[in-house]
């Protein structure tokens, strides 16, 4: 049995996304949204978000629809052709369970079969938006369930990935060793100390993950 996989990813730079916009504009958080599942007969998705009725800004992006004493709903309308980030990853097959956005940023979860299937996400994303993160990762329970760790590679400096990818190519980590230290160290054009702070930094910060992960 597959274990399904659970992925909560962060989007930003959402430029023409009215939800993100939104929460931008009320600076608040946006948690309960409902989006139409077909497009009406002019064309149009319709998506809706509440928002407390008390909010001190009133977004530029959406109309109010509905109000009670504590919240009001707002809706907007897009081209079902324009597409957008919800419309890549439902392509791929996985349909997102919970949409929300804050201070700009849309925040999407959806469950996928297995890690490819988040790479071929995040490479559909990553074609239309810059600013992609993976928030949060978990593996269901199954026959063949993996024992995951998400490492942000973002923690590593450019010149920590650099040490590290070069050791790595060249066969520093095998037994017997491919390359030793000043041998990678001067294809890197540094010298054999400064290559092994960058390495062990790198092997700390990687193994930090692991081990609290």
């Amino acid at each position: 049995m597959t274990a399904p996989l659970r992925v909560t990813l962060s989007i930003d730079g959402m430029d023409g996304c009215p939800l993100a916009e939104a929460s931008a504009d009320v600076g608040a958080a946006i948690s309960q949204t409902t989006r139409a599942s077909s497009q009406s007969s002019d064309g149009l998705i319709s998506e809706e978000f509440v928002l407390p009725a008390d909010a001190g800004r009133e977004p530029s992006t959406a109309e109010p629809v509905f109000e009670t004493d504590t919240e009001r709903v707002y809706r907007f309308e897009r081209a079902a052709e324009e597409g957008c980030a919800c419309d890549l990853i439902e392509r791929t097959g996985s349909p997102i369970t919970n949409l929300s956005a804050r201070d700009g940023s849309l925040w999407v979860t959806f469950h996928a079969p297995s890690l490819d299937g988040v790479r071929e996400i995040l490479d559909a994303l990553m074609a239309s938006y810059e600013e992609i993160q993976v928030k949060q990762l978990y593996h269901g329970t199954g026959d063949s369930a993996a024992d995951l760790v998400l490492v942000d590679r973002s923690e590593l400096t450019t010149r920590q990935r650099e040490v590290l990818e070069t050791s790595f190519e060249m066969g520093y980590f095998e037994h017997p060793k491919g390359a030793n230290a000043s041998e990678i160290s001067a294809v890197l054009d540094i010298n054999p100390s400064t290559f092994r702070e960058h390495l062990a930094a790198a092997q700390r910060k990687l193994l930090g993950a692991l081990l609290d992960g």
